[in-house]
Formats: C-alpha cells, sequence, structure tokens
C-alpha cells in the first residue's frame, strides 16, 4: 500500500477523528444531561423530525444501524421519559418513536452544551472559514445519507 494513498488516508482520520470526538463529548454529555453521544444523535434526529417523531426503521435508517439496536436505545430514553412509543392510529402495524416534552426540554439544553463544545473545539487554530470548508467538505461527503440534520 503507497504511503500517499490520500483516500486511504483521509478514511483512516475520520474514523480516527470519530472515534476521538466520542471519547471526548460523551462524558461531558453523560455527567450534565445524562446521555450519551450516540444518543443525543438519536434526539436529535427525533426533533428535527416532522411532529418530532420517527418509525424505528427511519430512524435506523438515519442512523446507520439496525432497527433491534433502536429498540435498546429506545428503552432507557423512555424509561426516562424523554421519548415515548405511538401507535399509527390508521395502521396498526406502524409506531413511531416520539419526542416528549421532557425530551424536547433534554435535547435544547445538551444541543446547547454540543454547540459550546463544538465552539472550543475549533477555537484553537481554525478560523471560521476553515470550519464552513471542513463543514461543506463534509456536507459533500454525506450528501447521499438521509437524515440530515445540520438543517
Amino acid at each position: 500500500m503507497p504511503k500517499d494513498d490520500p483516500a486511504f488516508s483521509a478514511l483512516l482520520r475520520l474514523f480516527r477523528s470519530a472515534a476521538w470526538l466520542d471519547a471526548r463529548f460523551s462524558p461531558e454529555l453523560g455527567s450534565v444531561h445524562g446521555l450519551a453521544l450516540n444518543e443525543l444523535l438519536f434526539l436529535l434526529q427525533l426533533s428535527r423530525a416532522p411532529l418530532q417523531r420517527l418509525r424505528r426503521v427511519d430512524l435506523a435508517n438515519r442512523l446507520h444501524t439496525s432497527q433491534s439496536t433502536i429498540t435498546r436505545m429506545a428503552l432507557p430514553l423512555e424509561k426516562s421519559g424523554l421519548v415515548k412509543r405511538e401507535a399509527d392510529p390508521r395502521d396498526a402495524r406502524v409506531a413511531y418513536v416520539t419526542l416528549t416534552r421532557t425530551g424536547r426540554t433534554r435535547i435544547a439544553e445538551a444541543e446547547a452544551t454540543f454547540r459550546r463544545m463544538a465552539t472550543d473545539l475549533f477555537r484553537a487554530g481554525w478560523s471560521d472559514r476553515d470550519i464552513a470548508q471542513l463543514s461543506s467538505l463534509l456536507g459533500r461527503f454525506t450528501a447521499i445519507l438521509p437524515g440530515d440534520i445540520t438543517e
């Protein structure tokens, strides 16, 4: 494998940065808001969805995981009162995961913390232009994926 393979290097750096971000963000989100990073992403998906609810299959697609993982993630959030299950009145086979009032409050608080942490992360050595360029490039990279929560 050549050392100067930019695609390989880019991918390794993306995976490395994802692991580092999870390790950096999860402890504070957990201690302050009782949420892991993946739970915050779960709740952000719901908060940006129409009627603040999604089918489990749609959550699984947006979070790139299985429906059973979504079920396992939803259970503690449901016990905490952040989400609830809601049946579709027109189709008994369809169930939604819905953000509750408590969930909306928690996500607003956690999002404020997340925004502060993001600002702190890029404060040293990153210009607004650098951050915008990185965001644009990552946006191109993820454009085909469902559930863009940056909008």
